[in-house]
């Protein structure tokens, strides 16, 4: 009964959306471009190809851009750091992070300092190669690689926990604890359907298991990359 009334609700989101005083015309045009579905739906928009890792490139480490804002003197993780912080870290010259506190969602670990952090990409940028990114202009990479535009795309996790997942699709990896799965998987799915990435079929199928069980009611919001 409330997968029905969400549905039936959606339109009515999308519909005032632009109604919802943001804060900029920038703003105001993302929420207008925002997708709201529920994940077994978003699975229907989502294209099934093989994954194709020839020719790509590690790139470590990841080529940061000066961010949001160029004038601050961070970089994108900085400032990924300085917004997902819960506990605002002090600013010194040239960026330097210190103190400050953070919780990794992906294990829930609260974290003192930045220096265990890790600002990882949700779908890794291995993973996007394999799903379509291969066929991207430079440009379109950095964008990928630097995008604070969805909350989702880069999530600032305990390095242990980011490199344990490493490159891995839902199939081979999920955060350690069940009740962040729904989270993880709204926010893969939500990172491929804004940057038009594919899934292959094993990828699919385990998204399919949760989407039929735990996470059926679960919203994802997205908007799509115009890089």
């Amino acid at each position: 009964m409330l997968t029905s009334l969400l549905r039936g609700l959606l339109p009515l989101v999308l519909a005032t959306a632009p109604f919802l005083a943001p804060a900029s015309a920038h703003a105001a045009e993302r929420v207008r471009a925002s997708e709201v579905v529920l994940l077994p739906d978003a699975l229907g928009r989502l294209t099934v190809a093989d994954e194709v890792r020839d020719g790509y490139t590690p790139t470590d480490p990841t080529p940061w851009n000066s961010g949001l804002d160029p004038d601050d003197g961070c970089d994108t993780r900085a400032e990924v750091l300085l917004a997902e912080a819960v506990e605002a870290p002090a600013v010194g010259i040239g960026c330097t992070l210190t103190g400050g506190a953070w919780m990794s969602y992906y294990d829930g670990q609260r974290v003192d300092g930045p220096d265990r952090l890790d600002v990882v990409h949700t779908v890794p940028p291995a993973e996007a190669w394999d799903s379509g990114a291969r066929t991207w202009t430079a440009a379109r990479h950095e964008a990928y690689a630097n995008d604070q535009g969805a909350e989702a795309s880069l999530v600032a996790v305990t390095a242990r926990s980011g490199r344990t997942r490493a490159d891995q699709d839902p199939t081979h990896w999920l955060p350690p604890a069940q009740d962040r799965y729904c989270r993880y998987l709204s926010e893969w799915i939500g990172t491929k359907l804004r940057w038009d990435l594919t899934v292959d079929k094993a990828e699919l199928e385990t998204l399919k298991t949760f989407a039929d069980g735990p996470c059926e009611e679960t919203v994802i919001v997205y908007t799509p990359a115009t890089a």
